[in-house]
């Protein structure tokens, strides 16, 4: 019997969900994209949590999209695309749209659509053994909707960024023309 493709820990003020596939690396199928859309959307109805915290079970987070079920029976490889809009761009969305924040905790590697997701949460907390990898262009292949720039954070503005940082890190005031 195989194991849940996604665990769910509730723990007080916040949820743990976990990527679970450590033998491929956490690698995402189909199966698990339906189970983690379900987990989010249980997770923005229930009212009794703060935030979610997102992490990968052994040694890497996320290597992005098993390329094994890329492949149909005969041996032909199946277009991608077809994945990015059925799932992973809707995922990301969900991600920057949830009422409540999401930090990603990344162990190991995060690769490709895996480094995306991770980038699309609001906080990333990077253990030592982290590292992230775009290597889109190496397999024929192209950045989902997560690619930089659209990080949740990204869209803060300066003078907002500015008023939450501590006094001694906050950015040199900008001079004026004529200053």
């Amino acid at each position: 019997m195989e194991e849940a493709p996604i665990l769910v820990e509730r723990r007080e003020g916040y949820r743990v969900i976990t990527l679970n596939r450590p033998r491929y690396l956490n690698a995402f199928t189909e199966t698990m994209h339906q189970h983690l859309k379900r987990v989010l959307a249980e997770a923005e109805d229930d009212g009794d949590f703060r935030a979610l915290l997102l992490t990968g079970a052994g040694r890497a987070f996320c290597t992005g999209q098993d390329l094994h079920e890329r492949v149909d029976k005969d041996g032909k490889a199946v277009v991608l695309g077809g994945a990015l809009d059925a799932y992973y761009n809707p995922l990301v969305r969900k991600l920057r749209a949830l009422p409540f924040p999401v930090v990603a905790a990344v162990n190991g590697v995060a690769a490709g659509a895996g480094a995306n997701i991770a980038l699309a949460c609001d906080i990333v907390l990077a253990a030592r053994s982290a590292s992230f990898i775009q290597a889109f262009a190496k397999i024929g292949s192209f950045p989902i909707a997560a690619a930089p720039g659209c990080c949740r954070g990204s869209s803060v503005p300066p003078a907002r960024a500015a008023s939450r940082s501590p006094p001694s890190r906050l950015p040199p005031r900008r001079r004026k023309r004529g200053d």
